[in-house]
């Protein structure tokens, strides 16, 4: 198969993977369904807060490699065209459609009938596996996260602060590199505005409980404990 044969496959398939409910099969291995508890998120942070700290961590580390095996996949697959800056629009944009298939499997996801998570920990897994361009930008955005929860102590408030993060680290990152950030590498940053739109959007019922002072903090300690 050529690589971009390659990128096709993996487009669906990272949908797929994406749209793995990790949050719902662990809860309901613990007799929880979040569906029906909490927030009624299948997220991370739900589940952490119906079971606790140790499976917060497990859910949301799955969600991210469900975002970043793909991509480092397709990472791989386009590594045999040579260097990153002479790959052919077409190869870069399905690139993109492999993470982008990643996120809205999470989001929407066919297996829990087209409902989802807010996806932070995938996007994350995504711009982590989108070497190189995304992979620092990915970095520093986990640092302004977990710099924001311990301030704050409010998941929703550091995801989409780190959301917003995003597309100016990957610009500063890109002006850093010498990287062509509004010319040849545009569609990255538009890719990356995106995601910020679509954690941003996800987040709105959390934007108004955050806006009315009643959104919960998250301690790790489960509901029940």
């Amino acid at each position: 198969m050529t690589t971009q044969q390659w990128l096709y496959l993996l487009i669906p398939l990272g949908y797929l993977a994406g749209a793995i409910p990790f949050g719902l099969i662990v809860g309901l291995s613990k007799g929880v369904d979040p569906r029906k508890n909490g927030s009624g998120n299948i997220g991370a942070t739900n589940v952490g807060r119906l079971l606790g700290m140790k499976y917060f961590t497990i859910v949301f580390v799955l969600d991210l490699l469900k975002g970043l095996i793909p991509m480092a996949v397709a990472s791989w697959v386009l590594s045999r065209n040579g260097p990153a800056g002479e790959r052919g629009a077409v190869l870069n944009l399905l690139h993109l459609l492999v993470g982008f298939a990643c996120i809205c499997g999470h989001m929407f996801s066919v297996f829990i009938h087209f409902q989802g998570g807010k996806g932070v920990a995938t996007s994350a897994g995504v711009a982590l596996g989108l070497y190189p361009f995304f992979t620092v930008a990915g970095l520093i955005v986990a640092a302004v996260w977990a710099l924001v929860y311990a301030v704050c102590r409010y998941v929703s408030l550091a995801s989409m602060i780190a959301a917003a993060i995003f597309p100016v680290a990957v610009w500063a990152i890109g002006q850093w590199m010498g990287w062509d950030v509004f010319g040849k590498q545009l569609p990255l940053f538009i890719f990356a505005c995106l995601v910020t739109l679509m954690i941003v959007w996800r987040h709105r019922s959390n934007i108004t409980r955050l806006h009315a002072g009643t959104e919960s903090r998250f301690t790790g300690k489960a509901k029940n404990a």
